[in-house]
């Protein structure tokens, strides 16, 4: 632009402007509700053609001072006055147009994400759309998901610390971080694990101790959307098994999904073999309970006593209460296997609190 006059460089964008403000600085009058939209107009059209706001008013800046209205025996504060007025629609449509663009890409950027993490729409048009986002979804990705205390969304300051993080540490890798109902999503190459363990740590500090479940690298688009699910149900395993480890990998869970895939299968296993127990006195939830910790505690009764905050000797009669009433012994490793198993598919089908 050097050597140019800027005025010319932008005259498009200038159109109207040498007499609207003569007109109006000559009496000294506001502009008019046609001559404000016009100027809107423009800004709205220089946005959108990538223009920078500060050269634009510039431009006005060199017309205002090449155009000299006061000529005309206006005085130099209603010049300004007028130019003011002019400047400022011109300004208001610039940022208008410039909002409704980052809305608009917010929403195309919403819908894409909402299409990877499902598995819509076409393919070879979702490929191309995540390159935009600097995903390469020929590649194997793994996705984490993060939930704390509260719901998060795009914005937010929890989920821009974590970016901000993740951007200082690892600025050239191809990641996505996003939120989704409430939770926080990182979508990573497959083979740089580096990244979703650095951003479940990241999560779990900013979320103050929140939980972050990873699902295993697979590959393509679908792989993203496998991986996703495996991360959420990572977690919700979690809830359910009331698993509090912070970080939580859905390759170290797979033995879940395995014994509750015949449900029906699961749910007989639950009622043969702790059905009984619904007959001791106060019901079957605190023996289910000792069960779980004698289990959790590798099977030493002392340390599963202090959990549930029981002496050794009250501890070791609900375990002998237990022999008794399903004919299965804690303590023995021939009876332990299935005791175990059926107290994990209690937890997950939420027995006893739900009847089969």
């Amino acid at each position: 632009m050097a050597g140019r006059d800027v005025s010319e460089e932008y005259q498009e964008y200038l159109a109207g402007y040498a007499r609207i403000l003569a007109d109006a600085s000559e009496t000294g009058r506001r502009l008019t509700r046609e001559e404000l939209d016009s100027r809107r107009v423009l800004g709205e059209q220089a946005a959108e053609a990538g223009l920078g706001l500060r050269a634009l008013v510039g431009a006005h800046m060199a017309a205002t001072r090449a155009g000299r209205p006061t000529a005309n025996g206006a005085s130099m504060d209603s010049v300004l006055a007028a130019a003011a007025q002019a400047i400022d629609a011109f300004a208001e449509g610039y940022e208008r147009a410039q909002h409704l663009a980052v809305r608009q890409e917010e929403a195309a950027r919403r819908e894409f994400i909402d299409d990877l993490l499902y598995g819509r729409s076409d393919l070879g048009r979702l490929a191309q759309r995540a390159e935009r986002y600097g995903l390469r979804l020929a590649s194997a990705h793994a996705v984490a998901v993060a939930r704390g205390k509260d719901a998060y969304g795009e914005g937010d300051p929890v989920p821009r610390e974590v970016e901000r993080a993740l951007i200082g540490r690892f600025s050239d890798r191809s990641i996505l971080l996003t939120t989704k109902d409430g939770r926080l999503v990182c979508i990573a190459p497959g083979d740089q694990d580096e990244v979703v363990t650095y951003f479940a740590k990241q999560a779990f500090a900013a979320t103050d101790g929140g939980q972050v479940a990873i699902g295993r690298p697979q590959p393509g688009a679908a792989g993203v959307v496998q991986s996703y699910e495996e991360a959420l149900n990572a977690l919700g395993l979690a809830e359910r098994l009331e698993l509090d480890a912070p970080i939580l990998r859905a390759a170290d869970l797979l033995v879940y999904p395995v014994l509750t895939r015949d449900r029906q299968a699961m749910a007989d296993l639950v009622q043969s073999t702790l059905g009984p127990l619904i007959a001791a006195r106060g019901g079957a939830q605190s023996l289910l309970d000792t069960l779980t910790a004698y289990f959790d505690s590798g099977c030493v009764a002392a340390e599963a006593a202090r959990r549930l905050s029981l002496s050794v000797r009250a501890f070791t009669y609900r375990l002998d209460r237990i022999h008794k009433l399903t004919g299965a012994n804690p303590a023995d490793p021939v009876h332990r296997y299935t005791l175990q198993t059926a107290v994990i598919g209690a937890r997950l089908l939420d027995w006893p609190t739900k009847s089969f």
